[in-house]
């Protein structure tokens, strides 16, 4: 089980986008995940007429590292740290160490 999952809302702690609050689209094996609108990049594209691509310098979103993100607390508003615990019915679920509300329903 893994501490954030894709759809998660994150909030950026390190980098040029530091501060700003986003989705999580996809994770990588390499600890590295695609955040929705955070660390886009200019990207230069060649001209390909096959696959209908025109070229030119393209806008790219680029996978930034796991530990560069918090999973978002809606009740303190601010990037919380996760863990997990057991429930009575035998389920693990994560949890903010903060006030220690259950993430997951």
């Amino acid at each position: 089980m893994k501490k954030i999952r894709k759809g998660d809302e994150v909030v950026i702690v390190a980098g040029k986008d530091k501060g700003r609050k986003s989705t999580v689209v996809r994770i990588f094996p390499s600890q590295k995940l695609l955040v929705e609108n955070v660390n886009v990049v200019k990207k230069h594209v060649k001209q390909n007429p096959q696959t209908g691509n025109e070229g030119g310098i393209v806008d790219v979103e680029m996978p930034i590292h796991l530990s560069n993100v918090m999973l978002f607390d809606p009740t303190t508003g601010k990037g919380g740290r996760v863990g997990f615990k057991q429930l009575e019915d035998g389920r693990k679920v994560r949890y903010f160490k903060s006030n220690g509300e259950v993430v997951d329903v």
